[in-house]
């Protein structure tokens, strides 16, 4: 094989090595989504006004600071996002499964399905998602 043709085999190699490299840092970064919801009224999601609307709920890739006493999986950032942009985000409690009949009351959504739940008082909104073996609960205030 002459010298050219042993360069271009090596640039070939370099090249798919690269797109095989992106595409695992890719996969790895990929936010994990948790399934669709409608939210039928207004509510504050940390802070600040959410709208009624349909929103994918997407786990953020902010890290969240334990509280004492808490592990380190046991609160996510959830991303609340419409036509590809974010429109606000709350604290999720995620309960893995084995826990969730201690410590959650009510029917849970289907595996890998969400649903919204007006609590008693109609106070808060509760989303809440089941993926991957884990409960998310996300508690919103509704808006006055």
């Amino acid at each position: 094989m002459t010298r050219k043709g042993i360069l271009s085999v090596l640039a070939v190699a370099v090249a798919f090595g690269l797109l095989a490299q992106a595409s695992v840092m890719q996969a790895q970064t990929a936010p994990t989504t948790l399934g669709t919801v409608r939210i039928s009224r207004g509510v504050m999601a940390d802070g600040k006004a959410l709208a009624a609307g349909s929103y994918t709920l997407r786990i953020a890739a902010d890290a969240v600071t334990p509280v004492s006493g808490q592990g380190p999986d046991n609160a996510k950032w959830v991303e609340f996002v419409q036509g590809g942009q974010i429109k606000g985000r709350e604290l999720a409690s995620v309960v893995p499964q084995a826990d969730a009949k201690d410590v959650i009351k009510g029917t849970p959504p289907a595996r890998n399905s969400s649903k919204v739940e007006l609590l008693k008082g109609g106070e808060y909104l509760r989303v809440w998602a089941n993926r991957g073996g884990n409960q998310y609960l996300i508690h919103l205030l509704v808006a006055s």
